[in-house]
């Protein structure tokens, strides 16, 4: 079953990929490996501000996380010439959780988005991690991902 078929099942229509925010660009590629960006998380189209252990709660960043997939994906069709079946490998995500200090759960946020990379691209989904928790994302999002992946020669 291809990426999109797998999209499909899901009930997932990928967004139009996001611009730049600042003075950097959403995707880089050298040889084989994409680098993406961090994304932030969104809600309702803005962007989802909260810090976690204080006004918002593990399983609103786990869906925070799983949205951020979601445009990351979008991001990694663009960069593979809009052919996410080129994939071969998703590398690494890395995950910034805006967090009190007492906050300690910041990798069941970032599962959110691991776990769907996972069912989307089976053994090629599995990936290595970071997850941090940080005082503050830029404009206040409670969740930023930032993804590597390779991809086959177009």
């Amino acid at each position: 079953m291809s990426v999109y078929d797998k999209l499909s099942a899901l009930n997932i229509e990928l967004p139009a990929t996001a611009a730049p925010a600042a003075a950097y660009v959403m995707a880089v590629q050298t040889g084989n490996t994409v680098f993406l960006s961090g994304h932030l998380a969104k809600k309702e189209g803005k962007v989802w501000v909260g810090q976690f252990g204080k006004n918002i709660s593990t399983e609103e960043g786990k869906l925070a996380a799983r949205g951020i997939a979601i445009d990351l994906l979008a991001t990694l069709q663009a960069a593979c010439g809009g052919d996410l079946n080129r994939v071969t490998r998703i590398v690494k995500l890395m995950s910034l959780v805006n967090s009190t200090g007492d906050f300690t759960e910041q990798h069941l946020v970032t599962n959110g988005a691991s776990e769907l990379i996972g069912e989307l691209f089976g053994e090629q989904g599995k990936h290595a991690r970071s997850a941090f928790g940080v005082a503050q994302i830029p404009m206040g999002a409670c969740v930023e991902i930032e993804m590597i992946a390779e991809i086959r020669p177009a």
